[in-house]
């Protein structure tokens, strides 16, 4: 009887330091270190960013260790498949053609995408302003999908980062450029190089290609993980975390109707 006793006691302690163990697991988080002001990597190597900040709060609230694992733009999904991490938190819009690959939390946000321009360029958004001229943006985006339905007879200039989209837009490689408006202005119209460019046209959204916003990525078979993101979504909105992160970057709610 009394063995069993311990067996049973030592039963429920590795049990419990089980439970523990999984409580404080790793949290490993795809980013990418090249969309400010959802991220960017500092000089000394530091990330830091919108995207950034809200990693570490869904970390924290689900009282998991935050790990940042860089990857490109274009390998993100391939990544996640991989196991290379456990999801992505990189400003990734939920559509339908993702979805068939990965399952995605609620969005934590929703901006518009806008056309950027030179001032005084004179483009028309519209399919005949802008046949033939040359559009640049990030491929592998939503934005790459909204531009080939919508314009098919625009030059589309493909690049890896958005950074490379602005710099070349700076140089007069390209007419345009197409991304989130968020991105735009916080990461080139605000910027010396963007000084002497505006945004063109209205909010551009497509339903199909944009989605209802950007949300957390995971494995299809990763159903808890979900779970557990999407409560750590609703509380971080709920306790006032959220809007403390939103205003130190933004002087808007970016999460959207």
């Amino acid at each position: 009887m009394k063995f069993k006793k311990i067996l049973a006691t030592l039963s429920l302690s590795a049990l419990l330091l089980g439970t523990g163990a999984l409580q404080a697991a790793d949290l490993r988080v795809g980013v990418e270190g090249a969309y400010p002001p959802f991220s960017w990597k500092e000089s000394d190597g530091t990330l830091k960013g919108f995207d950034i900040d809200i990693a570490e709060a869904i970390c924290a609230e689900m009282k998991r260790n935050c790990v940042l694992v860089e990857q490109d733009w274009d390998g993100m999904i391939p990544a996640l498949l991989a196991k290379k991490f456990d999801t992505i938190i990189a400003s990734m819009s939920i559509t339908e053609e993702r979805k068939k690959r990965v399952d995605f939390t609620d969005k934590y946000y929703n901006t518009p995408a806008k056309f950027v321009a030179r001032k005084g360029s004179g483009l028309v958004i519209s399919k005949s302003g802008l046949a033939g001229k040359r559009v640049g943006l990030q491929r592998g985006t939503t934005h790459q999908c909204f531009m080939e339905k919508m314009f098919p007879d625009v030059e589309l200039v493909l690049y890896g980062t958005q950074d490379e989209v602005f710099q070349d837009l700076a140089i007069g490689r390209i007419d345009a450029q197409f991304s989130d408006s968020i991105a735009a202005d916080e990461g080139f119209l605000k910027t010396d190089a963007g000084k002497d460019f505006e945004f063109v046209g209205g909010d551009q959204h497509d339903e199909e290609c944009h989605g209802p916003g950007a949300g957390f990525a995971v494995r299809k078979s990763d159903k808890d993980l979900l779970t557990e993101l999407n409560k750590a979504i609703k509380a971080i909105r709920a306790n006032g975390v959220y809007q403390k992160i939103n205003a130190k970057y933004f002087d808007f709610d970016i999460f959207g109707g």
